[in-house]
């Protein structure tokens, strides 16, 4: 059998380990406009059924807004070789969402990541594990959202994969997808999918104001219950 030269032969990663190339996310424009979308609004658009569980923030200001395409990145737990990787090859705004599996008994990052961080521009981190140096964290310029924290440091000997598709607390997540977090939580917005979901979201925003408009004014419908509940059998 012989082979073509002029085609490469397939890259052969050890078990455990890939390192495929960065993904492109939605426009900037649309990534921009989602900077002013509430993540409560975009999950409502998107079924309710979307979004991490069991993550906290662990930067200082509760209005922080974290936006932006993922880069993604699976690791063993306690250890954080992949994501010294990762960091080399994220643009600015990127942010970084990492499969840890949930561990917390290692950080997987710290203040001096946080510094490379900052650096490069990095739109900000959502991480499945554990996070140290809160201090640190604490202060503005740098989002990230995490599991826990612990003092006890991270291994760096791998295995791990760098953009694949990978679930972190309960959030499935491609690299590209468009990566939304606020005080309330964080959301992935597959990037072909994102302009729609934005136009959804508006949408549910503009309705959400007309029933806050109305319970101010103490003018709620009250059929908008009473009409559920009759359906269910209740005489009223």
């Amino acid at each position: 059998m012989t082979t073509n030269p002029s085609i490469p032969a397939p890259v052969q990663w050890p078990a455990g380990y890939r390192i495929n190339p960065r993904v492109e996310g939605p426009a900037a424009d649309i990534v921009s406009a989602f900077r002013e979308i509430p993540v409560a609004a975009i999950g409502d658009a998107m079924s309710r059924n979307i979004g991490t569980v069991g993550l906290r923030q662990y930067h200082g200001r509760l209005d922080t807004v974290l936006c932006g395409p993922a880069v993604t990145v699976r690791v063993r737990p306690g250890d954080n070789l992949m994501i010294h990787k990762a960091l080399m090859m994220v643009q600015p705004g990127d942010v970084l969402v990492v499969d840890g599996g949930g561990d917390v008994s290692q950080a997987l990052v710290g203040g001096l990541i946080r510094t490379t961080c900052v650096a490069k521009k990095l739109g900000g981190l959502v991480i499945d594990g554990a996070v140290r140096d809160l201090c640190e964290w604490a202060e503005e310029g740098m989002p990230i959202f995490a599991r826990g924290h612990t003092h006890r440091g991270p291994s760096k000997d791998g295995p791990g994969e760098i953009n694949v598709p990978i679930a972190c607390a309960g959030l499935a997540v491609l690299p590209g997808d468009l990566i939304v977090g606020d005080a309330d939580g964080v959301i992935a917005i597959p990037a072909a999918e994102a302009a729609d979901v934005l136009t959804r979201a508006r949408a549910h925003l503009v309705k959400e104001e007309k029933i806050r408009a109305d319970n101010a004014a103490g003018k709620s419908d009250p059929e908008r219950f009473d009409a559920t509940l009759r359906a269910k059998g209740l005489p009223i």
